[in-house]
This record gives structure tokens, sequence and C-alpha cells, in this order.
């Protein structure tokens, strides 16, 4: 009996290890979200020297990729839905690739706007299909920590970035001064993205098609091969008679893979899932990595130390989404939402109070005795609670809420809230600081505020539950009582 209960524990832990390898692989489509989102920062400077940019095109080449991510993000689940997750992270990783080139030998700011389209159209698809993916071939009680790795890849690549382009500025003495081969390297920095667009596209290639899309084009056979390869102690008979009821009992409420409903227009599960990204991003997380040297000059730091201190932050920020994978699963969504909230509130109410005891010097906000290490405290207090709770666990809801029919058109409308929300944040920040930080940190704060009573009135736990059963009871929460 022993040897018996020793044979079942080495299957499952060699099943689990397939599948974290699986979940790992389709989370690279994070790590270039995260690469593309911070390459741009050590760039700006030279790029703008170089074409001689006025701030509002500086503004536009930064934040012209989150157009084109939200665009991508939108057309994802069509193609995902039509085409597969594969194929879909395939196009992204090619559109990723044909960016980075694109961006490293820009000839002006129009070309490379739309190079930097092109790339957030491939951010856009990835940031799609990672989530659906990793949430459609993980078991349920590995579903919360394998979702956050989208997360951990998205700081991941963020961190990478970063080191990169300190890396390459040093090198050459400077991001405007040329490195190899003539190329100055603010190019090198953008070229460096060729690397994990090829190591995503070949991963991509060998990745299994997931399981419930395969159930959706009636392709059974194909599925009782994937269960036999990764899953070969689970039912695959059951799980295909599991996906296929719940496939059959949404098509009886609906046209088969429809968003439209009754709440303006769309089905409100579909609502819970916009509003979950705009308040992700209505917090101001962005503002840390995008705009982080404003704030650290404000509280004494060189402008020269002000990247390493990014670098810094973004290894914080990878550190505690270590700590929401850990407690996902055993502690639930619900819960780690609601801590996150509350620091982020008390965390950005107290940056807003630190900077209306600013004092202006050369026309900048400094802060000067005890308030300038209060705001530095606050403002990482912000990164600990957003990385260890909205930051992963977001992604978690999104791949695992929706039903299977929509799910990857459903996450597309999403991630391209998400993406605009993002773009929103990043071209408003510069004219809300110069107009009042007090006022900017206290927004940030309402909204993270908002956030607690969202997930307090709306938002039910779905720890420990299956996809199927997850996506219902959304359904169930809503219906009035008879």
């Amino acid at each position: 009996m022993s040897t018996s209960a020793s044979s079942t524990t080495s299957t499952k832990a060699g099943t689990n290890g397939k599948v974290i390898a699986l979940a790992i692989a389709g989370a690279l489509g994070g790590f270039l979200f995260g690469f593309d989102s911070s390459v741009v920062n050590g760039a700006v400077e030279p790029i703008r020297e170089q074409f001689g940019l006025t701030e509002t095109l500086t503004g536009l080449a930064v934040a012209s990729a989150l157009i084109g991510c939200a665009v991508g993000a939108y057309l994802a689940g069509r193609l995902a839905d039509s085409k597969g997750r594969i194929p879909s992270m395939l196009v992204g990783a090619v559109l990723f690739f044909v960016s980075a080139i694109g961006c490293g030998f820009a000839f002006g700011v129009w070309d490379l706007i739309l190079w930097r389209l092109v790339g957030g159209l491939g951010i856009g698809i990835a940031s799609v299909i990672a989530p659906a993916y990793i949430a459609e071939i993980s078991p349920k009680n590995l579903r919360g920590r394998l979702g956050s790795l989208q997360q951990l890849a998205i700081t991941l690549g963020i961190f990478v970035a970063l080191l990169s382009d300190t890396l390459f500025a040093g090198a050459a003495n400077g991001a405007e001064k040329e490195l190899w081969w003539g190329i100055e390297a603010w190019r090198w920095m953008f070229l460096a993205g060729v690397v994990p667009a090829v190591i995503y596209g070949l991963v991509s290639m060998r990745l299994p098609e997931s399981p419930r899309f395969l159930i959706l084009k009636n392709r059974d056979n194909d599925v009782r091969d994937i269960f036999a390869r990764y899953w070969p102690g689970e039912d695959a008979e059951r799980a295909i008679r599991d996906m296929r009821s719940v496939i059959k009992t949404d098509e009886l409420g609906s046209r088969k893979g429809a968003l439209r409903g009754n709440r303006f227009g769309l089905k409100p599960i579909v609502w819970v899932g916009i509003i979950l990204s705009i308040l992700q991003q209505f917090v101001g997380i962005n503002v840390i990595f995008y705009y982080s040297t404003t704030l650290w000059k404000s509280v004494g730091f060189a402008e020269s130390d002000s990247l390493a201190i990014s670098v810094a932050t973004s290894i914080t920020n990878i550190a505690v989404t270590f700590v929401a994978i850990a407690l996902v699963d055993r502690v639930g969504r619900r819960p780690i939402l609601l801590f996150g909230s509350v620091g982020m509130t008390v965390a950005l109410a107290t940056m807003a109070v630190a900077f209306s005891q600013a004092a202006l010097v050369n026309n900048e906000p400094r802060l000067e005795g005890a308030w300038g290490p209060i705001a530095l405290v606050a403002a990482n207090i912000f990164v600990v609670s957003f990385g260890a709770s909205w930051g992963p666990v977001v992604w978690v809801l999104l791949g695992e809420i929706f039903p299977t029919t929509i799910r990857a058109r459903a996450l597309g409308i999403a991630a391209a809230a998400q993406w605009i929300a993002n773009f929103l944040i990043t071209v408003s920040f510069p004219p809300l600081a110069s107009v009042s930080l007090v006022l900017t940190y206290g927004m940030y704060a309402l909204f993270a505020g908002l956030s607690f009573l969202f997930v307090f009135k709306v938002v039910p736990e779905t720890n420990g539950m299956s996809l199927e059963e997850a996506e219902t009871l959304f359904v169930r929460a809503r219906k009035p009582a008879k």
C-alpha cells in the first residue's frame, strides 16, 4: 500500500512539474510585456536630443506603444478563438521581433512611433494569451500560483529592461554615445528586444494547444493526447465532459461567444474584468516606474542615481510578487486584494500629505526635513502593496472568471481597457504633476480606496474551485434571490 501511495505521489509531482513548465513557458509573454514597457526609459533623453523633439512628441513616442497594446489586446481574443492560443503567441513574437529591429534602426520620430505601435500590437496579444493559456492548462490547486507567474514575468521583464539600459549606457559612457559598429547605445537598448522575442517564438512552437480551445473546436482526440502526455493521472473523459457541459450551458443563454449583455451593452462579468483592469492602472503604479526621476529628485537624490533607484524598485517588485505566488492559493484572492487596497490607499495618501509640505526650489518641489524620507518610504510601501496583491492577482482573476466560450475575447477587452488606462495615466501625470502633486497622489489614493470597495462588494472568492466552477460563481453572485 505504501508503494502504491508513493507511486501516486510521484506521478502527481511529475504531472505538476510538467504543468508548471508549461505555465512558465506561457508566461514569457508577460516578460515581453514588462520589457517593452520599460526599455524606452533609458532611451528617452537621447531620442529627444537626436530627433529634436518637443515635450508632446517625446510623450507620444513613449506612449505610442500603449495604443498598439490596446489594439493588440482587443484583436487577440478574436485571433485566439479562431486560430488558437499557440498561433496567437507566435504572431505576438513576430510583431515584437520586427518592432525591436525597427526601433533600433529608426531614422526619425515618426517611424519610431510606427515601430513602437507594431511592438505594442505584439505585446497586447501576448498580454491576453498568457493569462488565458495559463488558466486553461492549470489544475485548480495550482491555478492561482501559476496565474501569478504572468505578473512575475512582467516584473522580471521590467528589471531586465532597466538593467540592460544601464549596462548599455554605462558601456558607451552615455546612452547617446556610439557603442558597437557605430550604433548608439540607445539603439542597442531596443535591439536587445530581439533576444526575448526569438526565445518566446521558439518556446511557443513547442507548447501544446489549450485543451479548452480544442474542445471548442471539437478536437477531443487531441485533448486526450495532451492529457496522456501532461496529465497522465487525470480522468481525461471526465474533464472533457465537464468542459463541454459548461460550454453548452453558456450557449443556452446567448449566442456562442457573445460578449453583449444588458449592462451598458456587455455581460456583467465582462464589466467586472474591465473595472478590475482599470483600477489596477488608475492607482498610478506606472507613475513610479515611468516617472520616478521626478519623485527621487524631489526627495534629494541626484539625477544620475535615478536609474539605479528604479532598478532597485523593480527588484522589490519582483520579490513581493513571490509573496503573492506563495499566498494566493492558500489565503485566497479576495483577502490579498483587500489587503493590497488598504496598503496602497494609506501609502498614496501619505505621499499626498508629504507633497503638501513641499517647498518650491527653482520651480521644482523639494521635500525638506523628515518629509523626504517619509515620501520615499511611502512610495516603496505602495510598490510592495501593489506588487503583492493587485499586480499578480488581477491577472489570476482575469484568467479564470470568464466562460470558456468568451474567455479569450473577454480577456482581450479587459486587457485593452488596462492598456488604455495605462496610457491615460502615463500621458496625464506630467500636466497633473505640474499643477499639483498633492492632487495627483490624492487622486490615486481615491482610486485605491475605490478598489477596496469594488472587491468587497462585487468580487467573490474563487480559490479552490475548478475553472468551470469559478466562471459560474460570478453569474450566481448576481442572480437576485427568488
